[in-house]
């Protein structure tokens, strides 16, 4: 990492190549680095202790969050003490993205607007983008990457995951499904778009079902691990609603994406 000293925490400076750091914040031995790109996708990069270039897993937020939320930081911090660093950047209409915070309503409509299609893959360019910028600055092996993001983030996710290829170890999506709820806008649903980047991916998977989902309908979620081309791939289901989510499920969540980058 190469970072010039600036008096003043908040302000950001540019290291050689497409992005910009913010000053460090080091706790517990766990280094956190608030970043934008120069296309201007803002991010967030925790990184484990001095050693060798870790390997990456990128984390996507849910809806009505953003990179700083409370579940992702916990990702971020407990993958840089396991030896892995960890990546999130804010989705579209989120975070600095917007001058404000959006209702979901507000967002929705916005993405249904833009075109659903449209802006999966512009939030895969940025995911790209930021992969690539990363290991240009060399702080991670972007030749070992995972991903973690459920909900909107495995919404988000997939298209980039679908690219990555023979780079992706390992895969964590979940609370989504090739159906949504009547109550989300119709132009929101892309179906097939996401069973076919289901099947682009080949990496080990682990597809995590709310199985009383109200949002995405257990149905459908079946049938997006049925689309899934992963050889390796494993189901978990949980009982209760979209938004419940158990401390033994993030922790299977994490140690599948830590095992695979690890090579255990």
């Amino acid at each position: 990492m190469r970072i010039r000293k600036q008096s003043g925490s908040a302000h950001l400076y540019a290291s050689p190549g497409r992005i910009e750091w913010a000053a460090p914040q080091d706790a517990d031995g766990v280094v956190a680095r608030r970043f934008r790109l120069s296309g201007g996708v803002p991010g967030m990069l925790w990184s484990p202790p001095d050693g060798p270039t870790p390997p990456l897993v990128l984390l996507g937020h849910g809806g009505s969050g953003h990179k700083g939320a409370r579940r992702v930081v916990e990702h971020g911090r407990w993958f840089a003490a396991a030896g892995i660093a960890a990546v999130a950047i804010d989705g579209p209409y989120h975070g600095e993205r917007v001058a404000a915070p959006l209702p979901a309503e507000a967002y929705q409509a916005r993405i249904a607007d833009v075109g659903i299609e449209t802006v999966l893959d512009r939030m895969a360019d940025d995911w790209c983008a930021t992969v690539d910028a990363l290991g240009a600055d060399g702080v991670a092996d972007t030749d070992r990457l995972g991903y973690l993001g459920v909900s909107m983030g495995t919404r988000f996710g997939l298209p980039w995951a679908a690219r990555a290829g023979g780079r992706l170890r390992a895969v964590v999506l979940g609370k989504f499904g090739l159906r949504q709820c009547a109550q989300m806008p119709a132009g929101l649903s892309a179906p097939d778009r996401v069973a076919a980047d289901a099947g682009r991916i080949a990496a080990p998977a682990l597809l995590h079902v709310q199985w009383y989902d109200e949002v995405f309908p257990l149905d459908g979620q079946l049938a997006l691990f049925d689309a899934l081309g992963s050889p390796d791939k494993r189901l978990i289901g949980h009982a209760g609603p979209h938004t419940g989510t158990s401390p033994e499920a993030v922790a299977l969540w994490r140690e599948f994406v830590r095992r695979h980058l690890a090579g255990v």
